[in-house]
């Protein structure tokens, strides 16, 4: 069994995708997990990384520990909203794919429905609703 020898590699700041600093500082600010356990969860390298990315992107002033509710730069409330677009068009892809996938399956069974009872000459499907019971007592005023 070979060991594979782990080669460090030094990131910067340009390695990382806005989205990906955006996702991290959000998972900071809604699930108050500590900078360093989410530093080893993404294999962040630098020990303030994660700090500068608060300080610019998030609402939580690190140095007074408490949140500040900073309005968005145009750029960055435009990238958010690019970044839903692109996942919901991700999203709206595979539903169309499931729902292609679905049309066929359901054309699949009618096929095979026609096709058993073609072969054993029985009615699988209803072909009306069953009648009223004629016995039905009304009720006098």
């Amino acid at each position: 069994m070979e060991k594979t020898e782990r080669k460090y590699v030094k990131r910067t700041q340009k390695d990382y995708s806005m989205s990906f600093k955006l996702s991290v500082v959000q998972e900071y600010e809604t699930t108050k997990i500590s900078l360093e356990a989410l530093k080893r969860k993404y294999g962040i390298q630098g020990d303030s990384t994660i700090r500068r990315w608060i300080e610019k992107y998030g609402n939580f002033d690190m140095r007074n520990k408490s949140y500040n509710h900073m309005e968005k730069s145009k750029d960055q409330e435009l990238f958010e909203l690019q970044q839903k677009i692109k996942l919901l068009e991700r999203k709206n892809a595979r539903l169309e794919k499931e729902l292609e996938l679905k049309d066929m399956k359901a054309e699949f069974f009618d096929m095979m429905i026609d096709i058993a009872e073609k072969e054993y000459n029985i009615d699988i499907r209803k072909n009306s609703f069953p009648e009223q019971s004629v016995n039905i007592k009304k009720k006098n005023p």
